[in-house]
């Protein structure tokens, strides 16, 4: 450990920082944003022992939490030279890293004063594996929308599944196997929206949470606690009865005669078997300890039940980052396996959670978006109903009245209802109870242009009417005045 406390500070806050962002750049960015400086020791040479201060980069880091010397071990042997022939006949040298401690020529673990615990070191080398994403693991919790990425896991051949941002702007994640892709066939394993899966598992986690499951879950820590009360009290007692036997071949070695050599040794070497037997039982009782299930206060289970109740609220709030829910979904589950069939609008997830605890969910797939803004037949059925009736205002306005919806939630309007009933070829009581005929049937009876008919009806030359406002024109010709409207336009 240096001696400097500033370099020490320094390197404390480097790994307290991974601990907090779970990577590499994470530091990189934490001491950026703070204006930290990281320091830098030469060897050899003039600026042999120069302490320098500058700043922190990627590479800095991941020597500093891949080295074993900050967790107080000495290595050696960490490096393999791996050499090649290149195509000319020379040799050509690569460093390569073993990461198995096996493997290392000299391992010495508590050889110093360490930064960090060797678990802690050890949990943070798997860490920065698992932050890889070229390889087949879970990877950090980063931005996109997709609260499942690196958790999903393909039920037919068990590859990790990745995300891709599909639509206008990348506004719809879908979750998909590329496994077939590698293998040849030109085909993903499984490929399942998000939205329903990303709604699901969060219901599911907010179903957990509940302040109802949490008293279940504090009642069995509590009956957890109990019998560990009693296993501690057991330990205690072998605890006491190795610190009397202790203290009695103390005072037997205290009592004996000096000059009595034999008899001495022989009792020395008794006291000395018991202090290791009391040794050995304190560690072993730290270490039980150490396993033990942690058991909240009166005042951390209060807490724990109202934080329960704002959970909801804090998982939807619009400062709720995916980043954050993406860690507390890999604080809870461990894998989610993913079946699913082409074709098929069902497919069925399994949850492993941290606990061991699994659970098996059926969920339905969404609609495209283009079959979600297409209106249900019982809509429709009910336009026509009306439309015999009714004009397009009014039919709006009834449906608006009875608390139907769009497929989207909004209220109808008259343009919503007039397109409906063309796509649909829903006829409006104007064409079943108009007087007159068309605009085109006109033009062509009087053997002139659309255009012409419009200006005649401008220009009062040719009668007709609408119905209602925003209605087509009905052009009122019959026999009787058939000819002299011709007249005008020969």
């Amino acid at each position: 450990m240096d001696p400097d406390e500033e370099v020490q500070h320094a390197l404390s806050t480097l790994f307290r920082a991974f601990r907090t962002s779970g990577s590499a750049y994470g530091v990189v960015r934490y001491f950026a944003e703070n204006n930290l400086s990281f320091p830098k020791r030469a060897y050899g040479g003039a600026w042999d022992g120069k302490l320098t201060w500058g700043t922190l980069t990627h590479s800095r880091v991941l020597g500093v939490i891949h080295n074993p010397a900050y967790a107080g071990a000495y290595v050696y042997g960490r490096y393999r030279d791996n050499k090649t022939i290149d195509s000319d006949g020379h040799f050509e040298h690569h460093p390569v890293r073993l990461p198995d401690k096996e493997d290392w020529k000299v391992f010495l673990p508590g050889h110093h004063q360490a930064y960090i615990s060797w678990e802690e070191f050890e949990e943070n080398q798997k860490r920065l594996g698992s932050n890889r994403t070229n390889t087949e693991r879970c990877g950090p919790a980063r931005e996109g929308a997709a609260l499942l990425t690196g958790v999903l896991i393909c039920g037919k051949c068990g590859r990790r599944m990745t995300v891709r941002y599909t639509g206008t702007g990348g506004i719809r994640p879908l979750y998909e196997c590329i496994g077939r892709w590698e293998h040849g066939n030109k085909a993903t394993c499984s490929s399942v929206p998000a939205e329903a899966l990303d709604q699901a598992v969060s219901e599911k986690i907010l179903a957990i949470m509940k302040p109802s499951e949490l008293e279940i879950s504090l009642k069995v820590m509590h009956s957890i606690n109990d019998a560990n009360r009693m296993s501690d009290k057991q330990w205690l007692l072998s605890i006491e009865r190795a610190q009397y036997e202790a203290d009695r071949a103390e005072r037997q070695f205290m009592l004996a005669d000096p000059e009595n050599r034999l008899v001495v040794r022989s009792l020395e070497s008794n006291w000395n078997q018991k202090l290791k037997e009391l040794e050995q039982a304190k560690q072993d009782y730290a270490i039980y300890n150490s396993k033990k299930a942690w058991v909240p206060s009166e005042k951390e289970e209060q807490d724990i039940l109202n934080l329960a109740q704002k959970i909801p609220k804090i998982w939807n709030a619009p400062t709720s980052t995916p980043k954050e829910k993406k860690r507390i979904v890999r604080i809870l589950i461990d894998d989610i396996t993913v079946l699913e069939e082409k074709r098929c609008p069902d497919f069925s997830i399994g949850i492993r959670f941290r606990s061991g605890k699994c659970e098996q969910l059926s969920l339905k797939k969404n609609l495209p978006y283009g079959d979600r803004r297409k209106h249900t037949d019982s809509t429709v059925s009910r336009i026509r109903e009306l439309a015999a009736v009714m004009s397009d205002f009014e039919i709006a306005d009834q449906l608006n009245q009875e608390g139907l919806t769009t497929t989207e939630g909004k209220a109808f309007t008259y343009a919503g209802v007039r397109w409906i009933r063309y796509k649909h070829d829903i006829p409006g009581p104007y064409q079943r109870n108009r007087t007159g005929i068309s605009v085109a049937e006109a033009a062509t009876l009087l053997g002139i242009s659309t255009g012409k008919v419009y200006y005649g009806i401008s220009a009062g030359k040719i009668p007709a009417r609408k119905q209602h406002q925003g209605w087509p024109w009905e052009i009122l010709i019959d026999d009787s005045n058939l000819e002299s409207i011709k007249a005008l336009y020969t």
